[in-house]
């Protein structure tokens, strides 16, 4: 029988991935263990590899194709005595492999750990939307629907195999669906209707504005159309509340140069380099280990409190930004976070990330002083409480002992989700943070 090559799940989110490139060509002999294509995500491009032997039949979905549904067919294998061509002739409409059955390929490089969640992402968007009494949607949809009060029944799903995701639920809610009182609510007033909303400028309205020839047109890729659904999801779902503080830098400049005079050599070159980036990623996460309930996640249900400092990067990268995480950043030394930074961020520009490599963490730090801006406010990353937002070091004029004397000055401000920590706690994470830059000796100890 031939074997089926499903569409992989490369992170416990995906829902679709492009495919970039076919390392393997029909009639071919495809061993375990062979990588034998190249997907790409809206954040990395991961190797796949083969789990089942046989010659490579059929190729379904041809290289370069976009958007393609986790567990859709994109390849046959001709099983062990079963004759290619045959297979090749009669396998184009072979249907997908049924849920419970084995994937036929894997990621490359994801580790033992991680490939448990990574196959179970597949079985539950394989699933009909619908089964019984029961929906199978996204949980951001799940939690969008009810809060707009709106049956998930009545949405017919676009995402892979039926299942309902935001954008299905969106559409819902601007054409009219079905309305389910929530427990203990009063029906919808029919009077009294809101005026409604101005709907959106279409591409083609946009396209008007401008005179023909004037602009190019660039369409977005997998990339760009992840950070804006994030972006929006982020700023219409988390109650952003903002704190600003000055911070002096002039100790911390002095102990990293200190620091990196004495980085011992290897190989002609010093074993290490400190940034006030790797410093400032140090000071965060030692502030969350002294401010705990600062070091949070909000889900509908409860709280997360979580055990470790880990720290997501903001890396600029072509076509966007992703943020590599430095995990359990408060006990590593100065040295290790710089040196694991240099590699994240080498590898994400490449995006040779691996998915739990930049997925989950429980802060971000976002440095835009390189470009000498002076403060700014960041967008919070969900599941991320917070998120703090870098300026760059300045000489200002400031006041000690009733004197006017110059210091290097940093402002930061630091983005929270309110409904998870609030302005006097965000204060508080804050003040530990200025505390651990201004007084840098703190940190190594």
């Amino acid at each position: 029988m031939p074997i089926n090559i499903l569409m992989p799940a490369l992170s416990p989110t995906m829902e679709k991935g492009n495919l970039a490139k076919w390392l393997k060509k029909e009639g071919d002999t495809i061993k375990s263990g062979d990588v034998i294509a190249e997907i790409e995500t809206d954040k990395a491009t991961m190797e796949v590899e083969a789990v089942d032997e046989g010659v490579l039949a059929k190729i379904v979905v041809a290289a370069g194709t976009q958007d393609v549904p986790v567990n859709q067919l994109i390849a046959l294998i001709a099983g062990e005595g079963e004759d290619a061509k045959a297979v090749a002739a009669g396998g184009g409409a072979a249907a997908p492999a049924p849920v419970a059955a084995p994937a036929a390929v894997a990621p490359a490089a994801a580790p033992a750990a991680a490939s448990p969640v990574a196959q179970a992402a597949p079985a539950a968007a394989a699933a009909p939307a619908v089964s019984g009494s029961r929906v199978f949607a996204s949980p951001l949809a799940k939690r969008i629907a009810k809060d707009a009060g709106i049956d998930l029944a009545a949405i017919k799903g676009s995402g892979p195999h039926g299942r309902v995701v935001m954008a299905d639920v969106e559409a819902a809610k601007a054409g009219g669906a079905k309305i389910i009182p929530m427990p203990g609510a009063a029906a919808p007033a029919a009077a009294a209707p809101k005026a409604a909303p101005a709907p959106a400028m279409g591409d083609d309205q946009i396209k008007k504005l401008f005179a023909e020839g004037s602009y190019e047109e660039i369409p977005h890729d997998g990339m760009r159309k992840t950070i804006a659904r994030r972006l929006q999801e982020s700023k219409s779902t988390v109650p952003h509340f903002y704190l600003t503080v000055d911070c002096e830098l002039d100790a911390l400049l002095a102990l990293r140069e200190q620091i990196n005079k004495s980085a011992p050599v290897k190989d002609g070159k010093p074993a290490f380099k400190l940034s006030v980036n790797d410093m400032v990623i140090k000071a965060m996460a030692m502030a969350l280990k002294a401010v705990p309930d600062a070091n949070v996640s909000w889900t509908e249900g409860s709280i997360l409190k979580h055990k470790h400092a880990d720290v997501g990067v903001a890396v600029s990268i072509p076509g966007g930004l992703i943020t590599p995480i430095i995990r359990d950043a408060c006990h590593k030394t100065l040295s290790a976070i710089s040196n694991e930074m240099k590699d994240l961020a080498g590898r994400a520009k490449a995006r040779k990330l691996k998915p739990e490599e930049y997925q989950g963490g429980t802060t971000a730090v976002s440095n835009l002083g390189m470009f000498g801006v002076k403060d700014f406010a960041a967008v919070i990353n969900p599941p991320h409480a917070t998120i703090l937002a870098v300026g760059a070091g300045e000489q200002r004029a400031v006041v000690k002992g009733g004197q006017v004397v110059a210091a290097t000055v940093m402002s930061v401000t630091l983005s929270t989700d309110h409904r998870a920590v609030d302005g006097a706690l965000g204060a508080e994470l804050l003040q530990a943070f200025k505390g651990y830059i201004e007084n840098p000796m703190g940190m190594l100890v």
